[in-house]
């Protein structure tokens, strides 16, 4: 069903490669919306699961219409701090640059290194000035719990690691696989941002669950990644990911006491009277607590 009506959500999941639903939402409601950002990637579907209010929103349309540019990561954080969202679960596929970290394997990690050209990847401008801090990129507190909920879920986990995000569409060169593992990256992919960056400027806590799917291309004994063989070794991997994200749901704070939940508090430069009306109105989900408190 359409929902007029923003209904609420204290946690998100955002589905990449091959991860289109989030199985066992009770009493879905479908969520349409526009922000002053544009439409998010599809529709919003909250429901409940375990007792939790969860949002499901897939990073690539649903049939993966989106290449990783033209996901509008802007409009899907925002739209999910709209309906409530204090929680994001990224659900991500990645090549792995490490002989351990094998494909179908999971990894969260812990930093992130940019290599995106032509992203967007602040909400701010237009009139207003914010620095947030980002040593940490994804939230440790949420990171702690996935990474947990992976383990009593059965699967096979690496905590901690760099993830290298890159433009796309193409896989990367050998060249480049070999550079980035002598940065002593972890994985590579497309997608962790500018989602990080905005979840952080919206004060969401967000970590990531990376499925490797494959060795890039960096492996002298195995094949060069091939979309067939992400989609492939995905699949395998879907329903691990849906049991660990169950699970990691009873692992959720009761209140938030990490960087992400002030991370604005600090971050403004521009004296609040001179912020343009239209930019205080298109950022109210987000500044509104904090410009009203600085008239």
């Amino acid at each position: 069903m359409a929902s007029s009506a923003v209904d609420k959500a204290r946690v998100a999941v955002i589905g990449g490669s091959a991860f289109y639903a989030m199985g066992g939402l009770e009493d879905p409601e479908i969520v349409r919306m526009t922000t002053p950002f544009g439409s998010p990637s599809d529709d919003i579907v909250v429901g409940s699961l375990s007792g939790h209010r969860v949002a499901f929103l897939p990073r690539h349309g649903v049939g993966h219409r989106l290449l990783p540019s033209e996901v509008p990561s802007l409009a899907n954080i925002y739209a999910l701090k709209t309906v409530g969202v204090e929680f994001i679960v990224g659900v991500s596929a990645v090549g792995s640059l490490r002989e351990e970290i094998e494909p179908t394997h999971f990894v969260v990690p812990d930093q992130l290194v940019d290599r995106t050209r032509s992203r967007v990847a602040s909400f701010f401008g237009r009139g207003l000035v914010a620095h947030v801090p980002l040593a940490e990129p994804f939230c440790p507190n949420l990171r702690n719990v996935l990474v947990d909920a992976v383990a009593e879920a059965g699967a096979e986990g690496h905590s901690g690691g760099t993830y290298v995000c890159i433009e796309g569409p193409q896989f990367s060169t050998r060249a480049e696989s070999e550079l980035y593992r002598s940065w002593g990256a972890d994985v590579v992919g497309m997608t962790a941002l500018p989602e990080a960056k905005l979840a952080r400027e919206a004060e969401i806590c967000y970590a990531l669950l990376a499925a490797a799917s494959d060795y890039d291309c960096w492996h002298p004994h195995e094949e060069s990644v091939t979309a067939e063989m992400v989609v492939h070794n995905l699949n395998r991997n879907v329903a691990a990911a849906r049991k660990a994200l169950l699970l990691a749901l009873a692992g959720l704070p009761d209140e938030r006491a990490c960087v992400c939940s002030g991370a604005l508090e600090h971050a403004f430069m521009t004296s609040a009277e001179l912020v343009p009306t239209e930019t205080r109105r298109d950022l109210a989900p987000i500044v509104g607590k904090y410009l009203s408190h600085r008239q």
